[in-house]
């Protein structure tokens, strides 16, 4: 996959349509976490804040500067993300790495809607955009336990 009809095909109307419908684009005033995580080729930039009350996700916040799939990724992320343990959040970020980069199947539920960014494995220097979201949320989670403790 790689002529002009194939890129096309890669923004789908889906996934123009999750980018366009980020849910929780605000940052909150006092997270027990914030991670920012750059995709260092082409500059795509997420930063999520974060609160665990009981070991879930009680409020989250992201501010998203990336490209449409990248911006899809988030909304998904965004979407299923309260109330999820550090666990689901990091089963996530692993199934979403395996589909992209192994050929993997796509995340289970509640994570299932990054199904939508298939047809992005074939493109390997989108991959990184993809996985800020849930990776910042996943670093942040482990940040979230570590200040709980403390």
């Amino acid at each position: 996959m790689s002529n002009d009809t194939d890129l096309i095909k890669l923004y789908s109307g889906r996934i123009l349509a999750l980018a366009a419908d980020i849910p929780h684009t605000r940052r909150l005033e006092s997270p027990m976490a914030s991670v920012r995580r750059r995709a260092p080729l082409c500059g795509s930039t997420v930063t999520v804040d974060l609160v665990v009350r009981d070991g879930r996700v009680s409020e989250f916040g992201q501010d998203v500067k990336a490209c449409a799939l990248g911006q899809a990724a988030a909304s998904v992320v965004g979407s299923a993300i309260l109330g999820r343990s550090r666990a689901e959040v990091e089963r996530a970020r692993d199934e979403l790495a395996a589909m992209l980069r192994d050929g993997g199947p796509a995340p289970t539920a509640p994570f299932d809607g990054l199904e939508v960014l298939l047809p992005a494995r074939d493109y390997k220097n989108r991959h990184a955009s993809i996985l800020l979201a849930i990776e910042a949320a996943a670093e942040a989670m482990a940040e979230a336990e570590k200040t709980a403790c403390a």
